[in-house]
């Protein structure tokens, strides 16, 4: 999530609120006496150990308390220390040590960097606020390390510390409110020590995005100020401990991603100030309390990625706060329909997907007039789209994928009249039925706001219909895996904002039309800028063949592409397919495309993956496809080409398979000697439409640890796995599939990662 995941409010309140105090202590002081020297000099000596770059002008000439960020007592003794985004550099001096009389530091978010001084939590024992946050200091707490006893806030986090936290830490921390070490590489256990009897001030706790090993420590019961609890994303295991319900100020309980395990026990009824639990991406087994609807203060509720069983309880229904729940990939069961959805009239998103929930779609849920974001799919449910959904005025995220439901031309027609739709995922269902493209559907004028459709993986038999034309705010469109027939038509490459086009699997046959190569956001960085101010309601989230996890929240993050692999396209590709300059992945494969490789396509330098197997082509591998340097996925296999493969570049790292087939190419690659080639090679069986490369992927596992964050500095990874998901996705036992290569099958968006879940709920 980062988005669903709900890193506090807290700490920006709490900022808040302290620089609100300074300032005002800063105006309402007056100064009886100038700088005490040893203070004047400890700020003179930590200035200097900052880089020349950083933007302090302070003077050696004139008073440290005129100085910026500092404030004085009236005895002169610096008593604040506030310089957050100063773009501050270099090393924390431990001369600060010596400012003996300071209160409050904060150096945040700043670029310092470096191990802490040695005694920085305890060399003022008046020291109230600690903030070092989003920094990039680094190293160990000293073992003998203890916060001061008047200490109120202590921010780390955003750094890059390592190691324990030294069990005597909050020895003396009888004052402590906050402590936040988060998103650091802190290891070992979370401190038992945090909640003992001098620790009963503590309203924050906030242990999220480290190392840290075992079972969350018995004893938080004991803070009973308690008010916020995050350690997601960790190492953590065994079962939620029983007393954490006895704290009853909790508001906000966090642990996702990690190996908790056992029940969500009953006692949780008991945290009757509880807004927000978030126990996903774990282990936990058993059935949902079955009295959680006297939670009446909750608002979100995510237990998605779990082995949860049993039925979705009655009582839930009595949550009239909520506004998220999600309970994706679980082993749910009941009749959806029977359920009262009406009285959860704040509910903004629900998503009930990968489970094994049969029924209609419950026509309850639309009296949720506050709905934004629905997913149900990858269950069992049956019957048509009713008309009722159009209650749903906020409506923009729709996915019922890989059900049972019917008649497609009626469900279209409906949801044409959901004007603030941005995105459809109705894959695999409407079995064999026909793609609507009826004249009435052009009169509508529907979908003005849709933005990703999926209608793929349901046979569905007819043309491409003439109403996506109209779609001019369409970006990803997959109507792959059915028995479409005809041509592509031209009117596709006019669309204005489609950066993602899959068409692959089915009997469309013709040329690859010119038109096609149009696509302005494939053409021009200034168009493609569009995309990326558009947000999703759920996450996006791919999986590399690295098979660790990354989050986009925005759809300009996807990989601009095009798969019309496995149908009966013909004749040449086009050398106007040198224009689509931003294109990343290029799949033509198992079609019947003669002549030669267009040298044009070395034109297409953002290119990560190129699949032209299967095909007619003959000829040489242009050598200009060595300047294609991101080039990562590449296969000219069972073609009829001839001559030397190019060397050199990224053919160096391609193997032999890529070019298998072609009896008339030679190189090292293939063991086959270019002074020993027949000049004019037999041509090579075809292996078959229905033959596709494909490779085994293992799975140990999905990873503990979601990669969250740093996805705008990396290139966007072939072999993606996309799905629409509302929080980090996490497998916990090995899982062995057979896939498509290097194949993006977009259903649910895209269903590949449904078959993940399906097969971890089936272990």
């Amino acid at each position: 999530m980062k988005t669903c995941y709900l890193i506090h409010q807290s700490k920006w309140l709490l900022n808040s609120v302290w620089f609100v105090l300074v300032l005002f202590l800063f105006c309402s002081a007056t100064s009886y006496s100038a700088c005490n020297q040893l203070d004047h000099d400890s700020l003179l000596s930590f200035s200097l150990g900052l880089a020349p770059s950083s933007p302090l002008n302070w003077s050696s000439s004139t008073d440290c308390c005129s100085w910026e960020g500092i404030g004085c007592d009236d005895k002169g003794r610096v008593t604040f220390l506030w310089l957050p985004f100063r773009g501050l550099k270099g090393e924390i001096s431990p001369s600060l040590m010596n400012l003996t009389h300071l209160s409050h530091l904060n150096l945040s978010f700043n670029r310092l960097r470096g191990p802490l001084p040695p005694k920085m939590f305890s060399s003022s024992v008046l020291l109230e606020t600690l903030d070092l946050s989003n920094n990039l200091i680094s190293g160990e707490l000293l073992p003998l390390s203890q916060l001061s006893s008047l200490l109120k806030l202590v921010d780390l986090s955003s750094n890059q510390f390592q190691g324990l936290i030294p069990p005597k830490f909050f020895q003396l921390a009888g004052n402590l409110t906050t402590f936040n070490v988060s998103h650091n590489g802190f290891s070992g256990s979370i401190p038992s020590q945090v909640c003992a009897d001098h620790s009963m001030s503590i309203r924050v706790l906030d242990f999220s995005f480290n190392d840290f090993s075992g079972e969350i420590p018995a004893g938080l019961g004991k803070c009973s100020k308690l008010q916020v609890f995050h350690a997601g994303f960790n190492g953590l295991s065994g079962p939620i401990p029983n007393d954490i319900y006895n704290a009853a100020a909790l508001q906000e309980a966090s642990v996702p991603v990690n190996h908790l395990s056992g029940p969500v026990g009953d006692d949780i009824i008991r945290l009757t100030n509880i807004e927000i639990i978030d126990f996903s991406s774990n282990e936990l087994s058993g059935m949902i309390p079955r009295d959680i609807g006297k939670l009446s203060n909750l608002k979100k509720l995510f237990l998605h990625v779990n082995n949860l069983t049993g039925f979705l309880p009655t009582s839930l229904m009595n949550c009239t706060n909520l506004t998220s729940l999600n309970l994706r990939v679980n082993r749910l069961e009941g009749n959806l329909s029977t359920f009262n959805f009406s009285t959860l009239l704040k509910l903004r998103t629900i998503d009930l997907g990968n489970n094994n929930l049969k029924g209609s779609l419950p026509s309850s849920l639309y009296s949720c007039n506050s709905l934004v974001a629905i997913r149900l799919a990858s269950n069992q449910l049956e019957g048509q789209i009713v008309p009722d959904i159009l209650q749903l005025e906020s409506l923009s995220f729709l996915s019922l994928s890989i059900n049972k439901l019917t008649n497609i031309t009626g469900a279209i027609k409906i949801l044409m009249g959901c004007k603030n739709l941005g995105t459809l995922i109705i894959s695999k269902n409407f079995m064999g039925e026909e793609m609507p493209d009826d004249d009435s559907l052009l009169s509508l004028d529907g979908f003005q706001n849709v933005q990703i459709l999926g209608l793929g993986g349901s046979n569905l038999t007819g043309r491409v219909p003439t109403w996506l034309a109209k779609l001019k705010n369409l970006k990803i469109l997959d109507i792959s895996q059915n028995q479409i027939t005809g041509s592509i038509p031209s009117w596709l490459g006019s669309l204005p904002n489609l950066f993602y086009l899959d068409m692959s699997k089915n009997s469309i046959s013709g040329e690859f039309p010119v038109g096609l190569t149009k696509l302005p956001t494939l053409m021009s960085s200034e168009i493609n800028t569009q995309v990326n101010n558009s947000y999703m309601e759920f996450p996006v989230f791919t999986m590399p063949t690295n098979a660790s996890f990354q989050q986009y929240n925005k759809l300009y993050s996807l990989p601009p592409a095009i798969y019309l692999g496995n149908n009966n396209l013909s004749g040449e590709i086009p050398v106007e397919i040198g224009q689509l300059t931003l294109l990343h992945v290029l799949d033509l494969s198992f079609n019947d495309f003669s002549g030669n490789i267009p040298d044009q396509i070395s034109q297409l330098t953002n290119l990560e993956k190129l699949d032209l197997s299967g095909n007619k082509l003959s000829g040489k591998i242009p050598t200009s496809f060595k300047g294609l340097h991101f080039l990562s996925s590449f296969s000219v296999a069972y073609n009829n080409l001839q001559g030397p493969i190019p060397s050199g570049g990224q053919f160096d790292t391609f193997s032999s398979s890529s070019f298998e087939g072609n009896p008339g190419l030679c190189g090292s690659i293939l063991q086959r000697s270019c002074d020993t080639i027949a000049t004019s090679p037999t041509e090579s069986p075809s292996p078959g439409k229905e033959q596709s490369f494909n490779t085994y992927f293992v799975i140990a596992g999905f990873i503990s640890g979601l990669l969250v964050g740093s996805v705008s500095g990396s290139r966007c990874a072939t072999d993606k796995l996309i799905k629409f998901l509302c929080f980090e996705v996490k497998a916990t036992n090995q899982i062995q599939l057979r896939l498509d290569q290097d194949k993006l099958d977009s259903h649910d968006w895209l269903t590949r990662l449904d078959r993940f879940e399906e097969a971890k709920k089936g272990r």
